[in-house]
């Protein structure tokens, strides 16, 4: 059996050189470091659970660890990743066996049995190409993870500021039902000295009674929007999550038209889209290396019995061996040519698809940007403007109806104004944090931005000074 032995190790020899000839000697540039991804895994395994009164910046962290569709879009682009050495590979050799039933009787005996073994080659540069072609579109499932990723952020940062909304509208609402017990117990003053009618006291009764369900209302509304933050968190949505305490007022420091340009550079579903387009640009050229034909090299042992007669030839008993090249035919010509006609059809789709949601993202970056805009100016105009002067209107129609210059009604409505304007503020400081989310993950990063959280506590002090000289006004 030494002619199997050589043969095989000829042959495998043969391979590995072609092979090598077809991948190139150095490691490929899309391998990744399997202890990276173990580190990765190991680290995520040993956070701890989240605390209560976790930042945001705490539950992105832990988003990214422990979200589902996150992870399942993560081995998406790991097994896109093995699938290169699969195609840039040699197709398995062919092993033949054959055993004789009818001897075949030669000079030098009767063959009884062979063994053969072939390794196909594909033509010059198939290899290469669809090495080329899975890379592309490992590096698209790349690209779809962190636009996956970049979405799970803004789901999380949406349900955050929606939840600091709902409870600075608890703390809002509370603390105006202080200063409607206030302005009640002002009501009731005057009516002991005759100065007003019994109704005004009713009516503040009424008005506090509305403030107290809208209390109830908020209140209420926690349970579902913590739920919604801990589902995006891959939590029990009935675990415990304290009330935001403060968020950053932030700047935009870039303009719109430098908005734009990001979007078209750092989008990852444009940025998988142009991988895309790669993979059908390569499998153009794939296509065509069809006209070109593959390449079989084999070779085979017979085993052959000696002759036992008295007269033996010179080399009676010898097992030859047979080397065998092949080919096969590529003359199917239409078929070919429609392969290359497919191949350039779906090359050009890749490219419409891709102007298509070029435009798409385009529009919506506009109108995330005007609401951004909206909620930026609504937010300077009731800190700025709407605010002091609703508390200082507030404070003069009281001291008119303490002087018997203003209606009951005038003072009942300077709290609703007050109690509107200073919701309609926070209302408009939580959609600015979430439309300035929602436009880092239109355009793909992190936007630099110039904090501004001084001015929002501003607001809070000021509301909680005014209701303190209220109350000390009353005693």
């Amino acid at each position: 059996m030494n002619g199997i032995r050589a043969l095989t190790m000829f042959l495998a020899g043969f391979a590995l050189t072609a092979a090598g000839c077809a991948t190139g000697p150095a490691a490929p540039p899309w391998r990744i470091d399997s202890s990276q991804l173990q580190a990765g895994q190991a680290y995520a395994a040993e956070q701890a659970e989240l605390q209560a009164d976790a930042s945001l910046e705490e539950m992105l962290a832990y988003a990214a660890l422990n979200n589902p569709a996150l992870e399942a879009a993560f081995n998406r682009w790991k097994a896109a990743l093995q699938q290169i050495p699969q195609v840039t590979s040699l197709p398995d050799p062919r092993f033949t066996y054959k055993y004789f039933i009818e001897q075949v009787e030669t000079r030098v005996g009767a063959q009884r049995q062979s063994f053969t073994i072939a390794q196909m080659f594909p033509w010059l540069g198939k290899l290469a190409l669809r090495g080329d072609a899975a890379a592309a579109a490992a590096q698209a499932q790349r690209r779809r993870y962190e636009a996956a990723r970049l979405e799970l952020f803004y789901k999380v940062s949406q349900a955050y500021y929606e939840y600091y909304f709902i409870g600075r509208a608890v703390r809002v609402t509370a603390d105006n039902i202080k200063l409607m017990q206030h302005i009640e117990a002002i009501a009731r003053s005057r009516y002991r000295v005759g100065a007003v009618e019994h109704s005004n006291v009713i009516r503040a009764q009424v008005e506090l009674g509305k403030l107290e369900d809208r209390l109830v209302s908020l209140q209420e509304l926690r349970q579902p929007t913590v739920a919604k933050l801990n589902a995006a968190l891959n939590r029990q949505t009935a675990l415990p999550l304290a009330w935001p305490e403060e968020i950053t007022d932030a700047q935009l420091e870039l303009i719109p038209e430098q908005l734009h340009d990001m979007l078209a550079e750092a989008n990852p579903d444009l940025m998988a889209m142009d991988s895309e387009i790669s993979r059908r640009k390569v499998n153009i050229d794939l296509a065509k290396k069809n006209y070109f034909p593959d390449l079989t090299i084999g070779g085979t042992y017979i085993d052959t019995a000696g002759r036992t007669g008295a007269v033996k030839p010179k080399d009676n008993g010898q097992d030859p061996v047979v080397v065998s090249a092949s080919i096969n035919l590529p003359i199917w010509r239409d078929k070919l040519a429609a392969g290359v006609r497919q191949a350039r059809r779906l090359y050009w789709s890749a490219r419409r698809a891709r102007k298509n949601k070029a435009n798409s993202l385009d529009a919506q970056l506009k109108m995330v940007l005007y609401k951004f805009q909206d909620a930026q100016r609504k937010v300077s105009l009731y800190r700025n403007t709407l605010l002091p002067k609703a508390r200082q209107a507030l404070k003069v129609t009281e001291a008119s109806f303490r002087a018997g210059k203003a209606s009951f009604i005038d003072l009942v409505d300077s709290q609703r104004v007050l109690l509107a304007f200073e919701l309609a503020y926070e209302r408009g400081l939580a959609d600015k944090a979430q439309r300035l989310a929602e436009l880092e993950m239109i355009i793909g990063k992190n936007l630099p931005r110039v904090g501004n959280s001084s001015s929002a506590e501003d607001v809070e002090t000021n509301r909680q000074a005014s209701l303190q000289n209220e109350m000390e006004n009353e005693r």
